[in-house]
């Protein structure tokens, strides 16, 4: 989680640059937000290293957009930013309710078994096109995706920094029940 004097918090990733588009300079942007034009929608985006880059969007895709950068007039600029990700300020956003969060919001929160066992932290959250999944390094160091479904998904708590999971079988381990539950392997 953030910690003191990290803005983490206080930016939110909206969007990362992809790949270029023809020899002026023009690129994909994977956008985040829930209509892919709305990455222009709250003002200048900026990178990680806290550059600040003005977007214009040229045409609209499922999930992502084509747009121009300011600054950038050919396709090596183009591709010097692919892999940028696209930050906002978090206060330019629009609130979320008691119930609500955003997806970055849930990077970083201690993840848990329904029987309290401790199994690791979300790393990230990721669509790849099936729904999302949950990022999780595991308590051992070991990675694995989680489905971010409301079976999977018990209880998100950012206030406590936890988010409660109860896995499908197996996912977790070997035999299946590391994660507190039973093992399932004989209800067929």
């Amino acid at each position: 989680m953030a910690g003191p004097g990290d803005d983490r918090r206080d930016r939110v990733v909206v969007g990362v640059v992809g790949r270029a588009h023809g020899v002026r300079g023009q690129v994909h942007i994977r956008s985040y937000t829930a209509r892919p034009e709305d990455i222009v929608a709250y003002g200048p985006v900026e990178t990680a290293d806290g550059r600040r880059l003005e977007i214009a969007v040229v045409a609209v895709n499922k999930t992502d957009v084509t747009a121009r950068i300011s600054g950038v007039t050919d396709r090596n600029g183009a591709e010097a930013l692919r892999g940028q990700e696209l930050f906002v300020v978090r206060a330019a956003l629009p609130e979320t309710a008691a119930d609500e969060y955003y997806h970055h919001d849930l990077v970083g929160l201690r993840a848990e078994s329904v029987a309290g066992k401790a199994l690791g932290r979300v790393t990230a959250v990721e669509d790849f096109g099936a729904g999302p999944v949950l990022e999780l390094e595991r308590v051992d160091g070991r990675g694995v995706y989680m489905p971010f479904t409301a079976d999977a998904v018990v209880k998100v708590d950012v206030a406590a920094g936890r988010i409660t999971l109860d896995p499908p079988p197996g996912l977790l381990d070997d035999d299946g029940n590391e994660d507190g539950r039973q093992d399932r392997s004989d209800e067929r």
